[in-house]
């Protein structure tokens, strides 16, 4: 590997530079100090996005950091290139932000001023957004879609959640209720319905403080979806803290000191993206700590899909005067 991270600083220009492997998970990453400056080099991993997705994502990241939000800047090469391929490796460089992330997926959010901070989150999820409503995509642009097919489609992006092979017959009628009525839900609806280049993946590991700014990293899973998803992504993670209504409330109040957004359908994209996860791990059921996941993501997704399908059949009942 060390092979291959010194042919693409070649081309980058950084030749005498240093580096160390910093992460290995979906993609291998790599701190890179050159000069006075330090790098990310990711290492793509294979087969997981084409070239000219990888470039779209690139090209959208430049033009977020262009319009003030703080993320990676991408780095082009000595040719101009934001990505280059190396022994089969999909390779670029980012700019390194310093600081931490907010928190650990499953652990207590250890925070002073918490809804502070996620009155900022909202804050830049919004800026996130109205850039990437005036900014117009090359010619090319490649990017997953997180729409109606994408979520709940017959090959949804993160596998079929009502296909989890752990589910018992219980739960197993009821994600599949649950897709079925999702669906119906929305074909009525999606045309009006806020959507556009979103992050998609907004949890606490890919929101990161340096100080007080607020740093949003790991486009990975960006893409075209519905506004209100990228809310729920959020939301989904930190709904066992005991002040998770401030910090609901504090998260909307942020988003939409920036921009306005209908916030009518939040509950469906809540238990859509709970719904998300019980798909993910499908694939997953090997690695280290996979059966504890897989049994939060079935249990937070069973508790929320009984509760929106209870309401949606009150207001259905409600509407039909019976």
């Amino acid at each position: 590997m060390n092979a291959v991270v010194e042919q693409a600083l070649v081309l980058w220009d950084m030749t005498d530079a240093a580096y160390r492997l910093i992460a290995a998970r979906e993609n291998q990453v790599f701190r890179v100090d050159h000069g006075d400056r330090s790098f990310a080099m990711r290492l793509h991993r294979k087969g997981y996005r084409t070239d000219s997705e990888l470039r779209s994502e690139l090209q959208w990241m430049d033009a977020v950091a262009q319009g003030g939000v703080h993320v990676p800047n991408p780095i082009p090469s000595r040719s101009g290139a934001f990505l280059h391929v190396v022994d089969g490796y999909q390779i670029d460089i980012l700019t390194w932000l310093s600081g931490a992330p907010v928190g650990k997926t499953g652990a207590a959010l250890k925070l002073s001023d918490r809804t502070g901070l996620f009155h900022k989150i909202g804050q830049e999820m919004a800026r996130l957004h109205a850039i990437s409503d005036v900014w117009t995509p090359p010619q090319g642009f490649v990017r997953c879609s997180w729409d109606r097919k994408g979520l709940l489609g017959p090959s949804p992006l993160w596998d079929r959640f009502w296909d989890n092979p752990t589910l018992n017959d219980s739960d197993r009628a009821l994600f599949t209720e649950l897709r079925q009525v999702a669906d119906t839900m929305l074909a009525r609806i999606e045309e009006d319905l806020d959507f556009g280049l979103i992050h998609a993946d907004l949890v606490r590991e890919n929101v990161m403080l340096d100080g007080d700014r607020v740093q949003l990293i790991d486009f990975d899973d960006a893409g075209f979806g519905f506004r209100l998803f990228d809310l729920a992504t959020t939301l989904i993670k930190n709904m066992r803290e005991e002040d998770y209504p401030d910090l609901h409330d504090a998260l909307i109040v942020g988003y939409r000191s920036v921009r306005d957004i209908d916030l009518s359908e939040l509950e469906l994209f809540i238990v859509l993206r709970s719904a998300t996860y019980v798909g993910w791990i499908i694939t997953r059921m090997d690695e280290d700590g996979a059966k504890l996941r897989n049994d939060r993501f079935i249990r937070t997704t069973r508790d929320l899909a009984r509760d929106y399908l209870a309401r949606v059949s009150g207001r259905s009942t409600h509407r039909n005067g019976t």
